[in-house]
């Protein structure tokens, strides 16, 4: 209960003040005039005065609130290795304690998990939206439980009271950590990239100079080499194939060191062909022709030889060849000194003429073997005596020929292996009719025959479902054979047209031997913290794919099919890090985030960042491993913290339960006692 004095003057203040200034002068008068009872006089005017004023007690019944003590424990992802957890534990179990023995006193418990993305530990934003929802007239204290590994310093808010950081961690903590310092986004094929990576040691690390580094580019079997510990590595690349390469990057787990959750590194560089070198052999010219000229040369990344044959060795017409502008086909350098120099050769109706010798021909097929690609588009000349499947080259062609050469309309038709292949799949969505009945594009009009060995794929039909487009693979290179010369009806638009171009594009990527468009693959496409698990396969049915997390937890994943040949599914990864997918054929790596996130970029505990702000307050930086601490009551401005102790602040608040206001005295007892005094002075000085 306290009492407090109120005045609630009856007339306007500066009227009361005036009448103040005239009693006064008043009393000041009667002084100067020596009469008796001035003091009666003056004595009387105040009564007057309070009389005016109104004075009145008010009284207040509090009851006092408790003091609130704030613990914001971290359970980030840093704070789940090595023995941390059990550290938090012990902490919490211990302030907990402290807390109840200390008299009028709450403790509110704030947990700190991981975010969305990347942002590492807000620590700071976690005590600011604490404090937001506390009186900030009641804070006793502030308490952190974490390794003082945060991110957000700057969001530091005014703290009202002492601000303490119980330290997890060990004395004789290490860890070992792998940094990209330098990775580039996308490389030339064939020219070497240099990255710069870095092997660094924290904390209480033993000597160690070198360290095995693991490098593996798309889940292939791993090179391992040694590496210096403490220096820049600067390691060149050269990148195996065209489109995104997954490079992995991996040190050992060492004996003693804290997480290996930044021992490995994923870098992506998309590869890229300076040029597609393509040689284009047209046995003679066709309507079809112009058209494979065009297409090649509508892209500029591509390089293009042509040659046309327009007079072969049979062709005697008695010009003296010294006198012909025709420039001789150089069959020696292209197919035997610079074979190896294109990505790609083409023979467009080709036949065999005495060109091209057996011998080179070999040469061909051998260039395969070792990764090269045919295309053959073929005409009637396939099926004739003079194919070129009657050569060296036929071993390895994806369809024999029967001699039977159709010449009748035909739309072609996408097989059932063909909506699972990437080469042809969804291709009929492209057709300039796709809601029309079949395929929605225009016809051809002839077909060779040829039969299909088991091994080849056979992706698009003809006549009476025989094989038009065959694909198959030969030793580490590609080939593929059309069984007909008029794509080129599509494009001079016949019947509506069809999706020539984008038929041929997939045709050479294929050959080319570009990731996106393999048969048999898995990849992620990551959204934040969504995966979605994509499988293609020419198999009517996949396995379920195990995904082992970043702290080595596994799950296992069943995907569906969405359309022929690929299967999907959608999973929220429960943190960002480095993922390994397996579906017992397929592998995939995958980075959420970067590979070793900013809760792993520095491991060992340290208070240095918090040590301004907890001196500001006059608190202190305990260890856990020293033991529990006290907790006592500190004067406001006093040192908060010792050895084995921390302190808060008591600060006393209260809520008011009931407010009474009672008047001094009633007003006809201010009116009475003033009379009183004036007849006083009346009578003192009357008698005088």
């Amino acid at each position: 209960m306290t009492g407090t004095l109120l005045l609630d003057p009856l007339i306007p203040l500066l009227a009361l003040y005036a009448i103040a200034v005239l009693v006064v002068v008043a009393v000041t008068l009667a002084i100067w005039r020596r009469l008796p009872g001035w003091w009666l006089r003056g004595l009387a005017g105040l009564a007057l005065l309070a009389a005016i004023a109104n004075p009145s007690i008010q009284q207040e019944d509090r009851e006092p609130l408790s003091d609130i003590v704030l613990m914001v424990v971290d359970e980030s992802a840093s704070q789940r290795i090595g023995s941390r957890p059990d550290q938090n534990a012990q902490a919490i179990a211990n302030i907990e304690a402290e807390i109840d023995r200390q008299p009028n006193t709450e403790l509110r418990k704030v947990t700190l998990g991981d975010g969305e993305g990347d942002l590492g530990t807000t620590l700071m934003t976690a005590v600011s939206q604490a404090l937001a929802e506390e009186p900030q007239a009641r804070i006793a204290g502030v308490i952190l439980v974490s390794d003082g590994r945060l991110h957000d310093l700057e969001r530091a808010p005014a703290l009202p009271a002492p601000l303490h950081l119980l330290m997890t961690g060990e004395p004789d903590d290490w860890d070992r950590r792998l940094v990209v310092q330098n990775a580039p986004a996308f490389a030339i094929l064939g020219e070497e990239v240099n990255l710069t990576l870095r092997v660094e040691d924290q904390g209480a690390a033993p000597e160690t100079t070198t360290v095995p580094l693991s490098i593996s580019i798309d889940g292939e079997p791993p090179l391992t080499v040694q590496v210096p510990v403490g220096q820049d590595i600067q390691l060149p690349i050269t990148l195996p194939h065209g489109g995104m390469n997954v490079l992995q990057f991996e040190i050992p787990t060492a004996e003693g060191e804290l997480t290996n959750r930044n021992n490995a590194s994923v870098v992506q560089i998309n590869g890229v062909r300076d040029r597609l070198r393509v040689l284009l052999v047209s046995g003679e010219p066709h309507p079809g022709e112009r058209t494979w000229r065009n297409l090649l040369k509508s892209d500029s990344s591509v390089d293009l030889v042509h040659f046309t044959i327009l007079r072969p060795p049979e062709k005697q017409d008695g010009v003296p060849v010294n006198e012909l502008s025709l420039i001789a086909f150089p069959t020696r350098e292209l197919f035997l000194e610079k074979i190896n120099d294109f990505d790609l050769i083409i023979f467009d109706r080709y036949r065999r003429r005495g060109i091209l010798p057996s011998a080179y021909l070999d040469n061909i097929r051998s260039y395969v073997e070792q990764g090269g690609a045919v295309l053959i588009s073929s005409g009637p000349e396939y099926g004739s005596a003079e194919s070129i499947y009657r050569s060296p080259l036929g071993q390895i062609l994806p369809g024999a020929p029967t001699a039977r050469v159709f010449e009748e309309g035909f739309v072609p038709q996408i097989t059932d292996l063909g909506a699972r292949h990437p080469v042809t799949e969804g291709l009929d969505a492209l057709s300039p009719n796709p809601d029309g009945d079949g395929p929605g594009w225009g016809r051809w009009f002839r077909l060779v025959d040829v039969l299909v060995p088991q091994e080849a794929m056979t992706v698009m039909s003809g006549l009476d479902e025989r094989p038009l487009l065959t694909l198959n693979r030969i030793g580490e290179g590609r080939v593929a054979l059309m069984a007909s010369d008029h794509s080129w009806l599509w494009d001079r638009g016949y019947e509506g047209g069809g999706p020539q171009l984008e038929l041929l594009r997939r045709l050479a990527h294929w050959m080319m031997k570009e990731p996106e468009l393999e048969e048999e693959a898995l990849w992620v496409e990551p959204a934040g913290q969504t995966m979605r698990i994509i499988r293609r396969t020419l198999d009517l049915d996949t396995g379920d794919v195990v995904v082992t997390h970043p702290d080595g937890i596994e799950t296992t994943l069943r995907l569906e099919e969405v359309s022929p040949g690929r299967f999907e599914t959608l999973w929220n990864a429960p943190e960002i890090g480095l993922y390994r997918l397996d579906d017992g054929e397929e592998t995939a790596v995958i980075a959420l985030g970067p590979a070793a996130p900013r809760e792993f970029e520095q491991t060992i505990a340290d208070g240095a960042l918090l040590t301004p702000l907890i001196d500001s307050t006059r608190g202190g930086i305990i260890p856990i491993s020293a033991g529990n601490v006290d907790i006592r009551s500190v004067r406001e401005g006093r040192p908060a913290a010792g050895r084995g102790w921390i302190g808060i602040t008591p600060r006393e608040a209260f809520r008011t339960a009931e407010i009474s206001i009672t008047p001094v005295l009633p007003a006809w007892a201010f009116l009475l006692l003033a009379s009183l005094l004036m007849v006083g002075a009346w009578l003192r000085e009357g008698r005088r």
